[in-house]
């Protein structure tokens, strides 16, 4: 039963396999229709239901594909704290957990049945290319994530200091000036908040050429990652 299972569910090269993929991706992809239909207005109460019995049945199959996962798992412990084994789990939970919720909360778990498009992820070979990637430049990436935060927090400590004296209804805390910061950083610039001071203009000048840098070096790194994951694939 168990090689059964495990011939199935991680064997993609039978044809056994591929049927069993093409229907989990089939399911997660009108599940995720699903999911934008019920948010349209004045759905009438007939469709309403028909979309409430596929949850049910798509629930049905993902609850039987994470099981089937776990049982057929060499190492079960380590499948359930997997990445995937999370996704899997947190695909089905919201359904379970909402019964009795109240209106708000319930909106709050049919949210998280968004999960599901993570598990797609299983299914591409790219996908898998940047997770060995991500693995592999990790630990530049969470100490660059760190330098980018305390970047991040000068920033907002700076044009505070600049521009609370002029704008103090715009810039009236550090935590306010927070938004001015990641905005400028990431280069998104949105215009809503920004500096009048001569002084917090030059100030933005340079955290705007700092931005260009938080932006490009970690996708620098993503890439140079990707072309040592492809490499190994090719070994």
């Amino acid at each position: 039963m168990v090689t059964i299972l495990k011939s199935t569910i991680e064997c993609n090269d039978t044809r056994l396999g591929k049927s069993f993929d093409i229907f989990i991706q089939v399911m997660i992809v009108l599940s995720l229709v699903s999911f934008s239909v019920e948010t349209l207005p004045n759905i009438s109460d007939e469709l309403r239901t028909y979309l409430y019995r596929f949850e049910v049945f798509s629930v049905s199959i993902f609850t039987f594909e994470y099981i089937a996962r776990i049982i057929s798992a060499d190492d079960k412990k380590k499948f359930i704290f997997s990445f995937f084994g999370i996704v899997d789990l947190f695909a089905i939970l919201p359904f379970y957990l909402s019964t009795g919720l109240d209106l708000r909360t319930l909106r709050t778990f049919r949210l998280l049945r968004l999960v599901r498009i993570l598990k797609l992820a299983r299914y591409s070979a790219a996908a898998k290319r940047f997770h060995r990637a991500f693995i592999i430049a990790k630990e530049e990436l969470a100490l660059f994530l760190f330098a980018a935060l305390i970047i991040l927090y000068l920033a907002g400590v700076g044009i505070y200091y600049f521009e609370f004296p002029a704008q103090p209804e715009v810039f009236s805390s550090v935590f306010h000036s927070l938004w001015w910061a990641v905005a400028t950083l990431t280069t998104v610039g949105y215009g809503d908040i920004y500096p009048i001071t001569v002084g917090g203009k030059i100030f933005t000048f340079f955290i705007l050429i700092l931005g260009l840098g938080v932006v490009s070096i970690p996708a620098g790194m993503v890439a140079s990652a990707l072309s040592k994951a492809r490499e190994m694939e090719d070994d």
